[in-house]
């Protein structure tokens, strides 16, 4: 029988790499043809699949050697606020809806001006050996170490220097990564009082959520899971109704308006406890992008769209694309960075989810598999934007600066790039979708939504459907990034209170409010700032911005892959140190390139300086470029000089703390004797849980056994957090067996 299991596993597995070699083959070697986006599909899913079944197991199990046994921060520490053990499948929903920012859908929209190729190999090839990786390795590492944030981490184990200046970088670019994120939502919500409407609803749906399992009916997953979809799409139709209604004002919101709105949500939502909004809310956002996402493969698969775009245009190789500046390397290694590899996501893996994580081997599901989530996400925004006629991309993405505000200045100039277009054609897309306009409407959020809703319409509805899927897709791109504003505002809170308690210990204490609250109104006001600047950026805020943020978000990667290099090295797992070293090292090579080149390349429109001294000297000249004001110029000279200092100073922090490190590491390799381990003491688990997100025939039978539901928890006590929850059948009974209203936020 056992033999038989091992042919048919073979069998299947072999199948499914043929599959995906075919598919790569087709994607690779089509030159003039027309190209499925379902090939794409196939060779995506086939990679996640054999990369998560055999890399993903052979990192957990030999190279970190993960320990069923080992209690985890959120049993020992319980707290009901920050530390709870939290059922997986819903951890993994409130891990992946904090990591789905914009990154997945901003980054490989604006790549896809490179051809559908490059984009599509660096996603699925960063995300199996260097994304995922880093997010599984980070979260493992911090739950050894109570949680302890990524700036922390580096402190203890490098030293002073390196501490310093991992903290000093970590915060500064959480700080600009935030300002960016809640800059696509804003361009995405503003004037829309459809998607204002229905987002601002999944807000009081989700503290519903967070007191009906914490006090009317604890543990009803289902139940409320149940009410909070209704709820949401309900949302989401009333939120049409809204539109044109008289209500339709109240809601219509410019972008300055929406800054202050933003900021607000972030430090509420940074204040309160995870159960109320945090949780419950990415719990919900997630069955709406799971379902999206899922009805997206399947509508690729039925509609069988080509891709429209080139494998690789000309601007790869010229440099001078219209959407940003910049050659194939190194610039669409930071332009697409959550979709294959982003440091944001190790602030959240040694952020909130390993506080959370109830045994040690889900770092496995969560981390590994929560990153092939997101990167499943990526390759469905570089379809939904290669399915578009890239004449229409381009006067979607280019700024008016490049195309001018109308849609004949538009035609014009995209035809002279020699993707031929009328205006006429220009403005019968934006009917399609009821908008007065799709010129420049950069971010990548809008050019998504259109592709979903060319996608959908297919077999959803008919054209009469566009504008209807187009809004939808909005909306769901909005939940994406929002979920990331609020898990990312109390991460870079938790940052502060440590950095704050060496001065005032009170701070550390996650209970004093005034500490809470004054952090968490720094953290907001740090990155409203930011915020504020894209929105009145003359050259368009994610023009200017997002080769920042790039950058920034694979440093941070760089930072967070060499803390997990100097962990294996200080844990005796030299073996195994290039699972983290090979990315680490390419991570660097492409950020410090790209650095490089952002700091003082002398074209205007890649360097920062350049494009500095070009408006200085007009300015002094008294000329006028583009067609701005004396301001607006003045305003561009100011923001390009605050780029070009931030990208300079951060490529110096993470070279020091590189540096550093090595020495670490060298020290270590010498004399394995004196190393210091600042794992947290073994502490045996009393939990029993599963170690993936569907139980084995083995752990379903020791779940059994123990009297436990399949959400697991400690045999004779109930769970006190609404994340401990059962299935349906369970009848309610949470996962750890204890009235959670006896003791609400008590340690075990």
């Amino acid at each position: 029988m056992l033999q038989q299991v091992r042919i048919t596993s073979v069998a299947i597995w072999t199948a499914v790499a043929l599959v995906s070699a075919l598919a790569w083959s087709v994607l690779a070697l089509s030159r003039g043809e027309e190209v499925s986006a379902a090939w794409l599909v196939a060779a995506a899913l086939g990679s996640y699949a054999i990369a998560y079944r055999f890399y993903s197991k052979f990192i957990a199990y030999r190279a970190l050697r993960v320990d069923r046994t080992r209690a985890t921060p959120a049993e020992r520490l319980n707290d009901g606020v920050d530390y709870h053990p939290t059922d997986r499948r819903v951890l993994l929903g409130h891990h992946f809806a904090s990591i789905s920012g914009a990154g997945p859908l901003v980054g490989p929209v604006l790549a896809a001006q490179m051809g559908y190729l490059p984009g599509t190999i660096w996603i699925i090839a960063g995300v199996i050996f260097a994304g995922a990786v880093q997010d599984m390795v980070v979260m493992f590492f911090s739950a050894r170490r109570d949680g302890r944030s990524l700036g922390s981490m580096i402190r203890d184990e490098i030293g002073p220097v390196g501490g310093i200046a991992a903290l000093v970088a970590v915060f500064a670019i959480l700080i600009i990564l935030l300002g960016v994120l809640a800059l696509v939502v804003l361009n995405a919500l503003a004037e829309s009082p459809w998607g204002t409407f229905s987002t601002a609803m999944t807000m009081p749906v989700a503290v519903f959520m967070g007191l009906y399992l914490r006090y009317l009916r604890p543990g009803r997953v289902a139940e409320v899971t149940a009410i909070g979809i209704a709820l949401l799409l309900f949302s989401i139709v009333a939120g049409r109704w809204v539109a044109e209604s008289s209500w339709a004002e109240f809601f219509t919101l410019s972008p300055q308006a929406l800054v202050g709105w933003l900021v607000a949500y972030g430090f509420v939502a940074s204040v309160l406890p995870v159960w109320l909004l945090l949780a419950p809310r990415d719990y919900l956002s997630t069955f709406l992008k799971i379902g999206t996402i899922g009805l997206l493969f399947v509508g690729v698969l039925i509609a069988n769209p080509t891709l429209q775009m080139d494998a690789v245009t000309e601007f790869a190789s010229r440099g001078d694309g219209p959407v940003f500046a910049g050659s194939l390397f190194p610039f669409v290694f930071i332009t697409i960075a959550c979709g294959a590899l982003s440091g944001f996501h190790a602030l959240v893996a040694s952020g909130t989810t390993p506080k959370m994580v109830q045994k040690e081997p889900q770092v496995r599901p969560i981390g590994y598999g929560g990153m092939l989530m997101e990167s499943s996400v990526a390759v469905l925004a570089i379809i939904a934007a290669c399915v578009l006629d890239p004449a229409v991309y381009l006067s979607m993405n280019a700024p008016p600066s490049v195309i001018g505000d109308t849609f004949q200045s538009a035609a014009e100039t995209i035809s002279g790039l020699g993707y031929v277009i009328t205006p006429e054609q220009l403005q019968a897309v934006a009917a399609s979708v009821e908008a007065d306009s799709l010129l420049s409407k950069t971010g990548g959020a809008p050019t998504f939504a259109l592709g979903v809703a060319v996608i959908f319409a297919e077999f959803l509805g008919g054209e009469s459907a566009m504008a209807f899927w187009y809004h939808f897709a909005i909306m769901f791109e909005v939940l994406f990034i929002l979920t990331t504003i609020d898990s990312g505002t109390r991460i870079g809170r938790f940052m502060l209170q440590e950095v704050a308690g060496k001065a005032y210990p009170r701070f550390r204490d996650h209970h004093w409010k005034p500490g809470v609250l004054l952090t968490s109104g720094v953290v907001a006001g740090l990155w409203g700032y930011f915020l504020w600047v894209g929105v009145n950026d003359p050259l368009g805020g994610i023009r200017s911005l997002f080769p920042v943020f790039g950058i920034s978000n694979q440093l941070l990667a760089a930072i967070a892959l060499t803390i997990c290099t100097t962990l294996m090295i200080k844990a005796g797992r030299v073996k195994y140190v290039w699972v983290t070293a090979v990315p680490l090292f390419w991570v660097t090579l492409v950020t410090l390139v790209a650095s490089w080149q952002k700091v003082f390349s002398a074209d205007p429109d890649i360097g920062f300086f350049a494009q500095r001294a070009l408006y200085r000297d007009a300015i002094a000249a008294g000329e006028s470029l583009g067609g701005q004001t004396e301001d607006q110029m003045r305003t561009v000279v100011t923001n390009a000089t605050v780029n070009g200092v931030i990208s300079a100073v951060f490529a110096i922090l993470v070279v020091i703390i590189i540096v550093d490190a090595s020495r670490v590491c060298v020290q270590a390799l010498r004399h394995p004797d004196r190393v210091v381990n600042h794992e947290t003491p073994h502490v045996t688990s009393r939990i029993i849980a599963p170690d993936g997100i569907l139980a084995t025939k083995a752990e379903r039978a020791e779940l059994a056994a123990a009297g436990l539901p399949s959400t697991g928890g400690v045999p004779g006590e109930f769970g006190d957090a609404p994340g401990d929850a059962p299935d349906p059948a369970d009848g309610g009974t949470g996962a750890h067996g204890r009235d959670r209203d006896a003791d609400e936020g008590s340690a075990r």
